[in-house]
């Protein structure tokens, strides 16, 4: 009989096609192989509802509560009041809290795996009965409110280092009360223990818990990949893929059409720069007025725009923990160009598939290189990917985190 454990999430683990939907959906599908699931989040898209019955297949148990951005901004004004961070008001509905606290009371359940910060709310305090909790923060969500407080001005600026200043004295309190705390690189990892401060009881207790790469599904001989329903082989593009209403990707691409495009086009007349990904903000669309640059919104698989591309861009000026977007365009065999901080959670990477530049002069001269070339010149990252990013073999340390009896 498998043991029971509750998981909570702050958005459906289904479609796997944004950042933190990628980690939970396989966090599910490995959890569940060895615990009976209880699961509860949030649906924030109105698209994702057709996905529950997929969600429902790993679950003993699940709720899935609508969450009304709308109105999760207005109970974020709460946290002006209470001295809270924003994100908690943001993340708190009192369904969650009536579901987790209902199973926790009649379904004996003595372990809980939480992914992200704000759902550590609902487990917070339970002492009745005793429960073991491991928390996935995944990134240091503080600090990307410190790097945003540095690209913004006037109000804006004073609310992000507020919610840098609140989530960090969150992030740590919450530390303190699990059983083990995670992070997606590490990087991250040694950086919250820093900031902890007592570097021996963060030693066993802040762990990395890293990202994989599914190298079956993102691979250049995947049928879909090959499909010919995209008229995408003709042409000459790179290509930039992620959900465009999160702000780091939108600002990533907006610099980039701002900084490096304008030479880029008029060395290469023809060339066009992709931008693939769900919910463009109206600033993101606005770049398709700028000759070249094609904004898709949603498509229904990412792998045919890979595929084609003479290769991947990830520009990254903010980021924290691990960009998936570079594990994706490697295992589809394409040379990717990113900044410092975009590779900053991805260790002993190939050094001949990754180019590095933070120098817009340089990003310039190896996007058009790749560009001039001919051919889609495939690069050897897979067999590196394969060997160190399965997401089974990144998960195994979780089932230590978690006292389970499956542990090898």
């Amino acid at each position: 009989m498998k043991e029971k454990l509750l998981y909570l999430c702050h958005r459906i683990p289904f479609p796997a096609n944004k950042g933190d939907k990628i980690t939970t959906c396989n966090t599910l599908k490995f959890l569940s192989e060895h615990f009976d699931i209880y699961l509860g989040c949030f649906i924030d898209d109105p698209f994702d509802h057709q996905y529950i019955k997929d969600v429902q297949r790993y679950c003993k148990e699940s709720v899935f509560i609508n969450l009304n951005s709308q109105l999760a901004k207005v109970r974020g004004l709460q946290a002006f009041i209470t001295g809270k961070p924003i994100t908690l008001p943001y993340y708190y509905h009192p369904k969650m809290q009536q579901w987790v606290t209902k199973v926790l009371n009649t379904q004996d359940i003595h372990k809980a795996f939480i992914y992200s910060g704000c759902m550590a709310q609902y487990v917070l305090g339970t002492s009745t009965p005793p429960l073991h909790k491991v928390i996935q923060f995944a990134d240091i969500d503080s600090d990307k409110w410190r790097q945003y407080a540095e690209k913004t001005h006037g109000i804006m600026r004073w609310v992000y280092q507020r919610e840098h200043r609140t989530l960090e004295k969150y992030e740590k309190y919450v530390a303190n009360q699990f059983a083990v705390s995670c992070f997606i690189s590490d990087n991250e990892t040694n950086l919250f223990r820093d900031m902890i401060g007592d570097k021996n009881a963060a030693e066993s207790r802040i762990q990395t818990l890293s990202n994989g790469i599914d190298c079956e599904f993102f691979s250049p001989s995947a049928k879909q990949a090959l499909s010919e329903d995209y008229p995408l082989s003709e042409q000459n593009y790179i290509v930039f893929t992620g959900a465009m209403n999160y702000w780091a990707n939108a600002d990533a691409v907006a610099w980039f059409v701002r900084t490096i495009w304008p030479e880029v086009q008029q060395a290469i007349p023809d060339s066009k720069f992709y931008i693939v990904g769900s919910s463009p903000t109206k600033e993101v669309l606005e770049l398709q007025n700028v000759p070249g640059v094609v904004v898709t919104g949603r498509v229904e698989d990412v792998r045919p725009y890979l595929l084609h591309a003479k290769a991947s861009v990830a520009p990254m000026q903010i980021a924290r923990g691990i960009q998936n977007k570079i594990l994706e365009a490697m295992a589809m065999e394409k040379p990717v160009l990113t900044t410092e901080l975009g590779i900053e959670g991805i260790e002993n990477y190939p050094k001949d598939d990754v180019y590095i530049a933070d120098s817009p002069n340089d990003m310039t001269h190896w996007v058009i290189e790749k560009l001039s070339l001919g051919l889609h010149a495939a690069v050897p990252s897979r067999s590196w990917l394969e060997a160190t990013y399965s997401w089974p073999a990144k998960l195994s340390p979780l089932l230590s985190y978690l006292g389970s009896n499956d542990v090898k």
